[in-house]
């Protein structure tokens, strides 16, 4: 299962650059505390964005686990970054409570400024270290609970590397969504 659908709502996974959607108006950017350029997909979104993203977001930060804001898109071909610090597993606690605080906190920005299609990398499970199936399932569980309550959001795309990735999220999406 690639693609399913929740109260309306499109949820699908892609293998790809999370940079790279320009089909979506906002881009999920898996944060680090200071909103600066960094590995993984922070890294990839600011060098994609171009050096006004930074400046942007210097007077926001820094933020905590589970804090998101929101800035402009810059060169990305998005209107919009929501900025999301997950947890460091093992070390930010309780974790699973933090990174679903991410998925909740962005879709509440997205429905603040009528975003219909988000796309989220897989938060918290690079350098961060939260193992992938269960990063998976926050990810779902949250959106699942919170698929009722959004009115603009119509997709929500889970943008991944690789295709282990992909089968994770499918088999984690299977059991939460049937």
């Amino acid at each position: 299962m690639r693609e399913t659908t929740q109260s309306g709502m499109t949820i699908e996974l892609k293998r790809g650059d999370i940079a790279n959607q320009s089909d979506v108006e906002a881009v999920v950017n898996a944060a680090n505390a200071e909103l600066r350029i960094g590995g993984g997909v922070a890294g990839a979104i600011h060098r994609a964005a171009g050096p006004e993203l930074t400046e942007e977001t210097r007077s926001m930060a820094p933020i905590e686990p589970g804090e998101a804001v929101i800035s402009g898109g810059h060169n990305l071909p998005n209107a919009y970054i929501i900025h999301c610090l997950g947890p460091v597993y093992g070390r930010d606690e309780p974790s699973d409570e933090l990174l679903a605080n991410c998925y909740k906190n962005a879709l509440d920005l997205a429905e603040d400024h009528q975003i219909e299609r988000i796309a989220f990398p897989a938060i918290s499970t690079g350098a961060f270290g939260y193992p992938m199936k269960d990063a998976a399932r926050v990810a779902f569980e949250t959106v699942k609970k919170k698929a009722s309550e959004l009115e603009s959001v119509s997709l929500i795309r889970f943008v991944l590397w690789s295709e282990g990735d992909i089968a994770v999220h499918e088999d984690m999406m299977e059991e939460v969504f049937s």
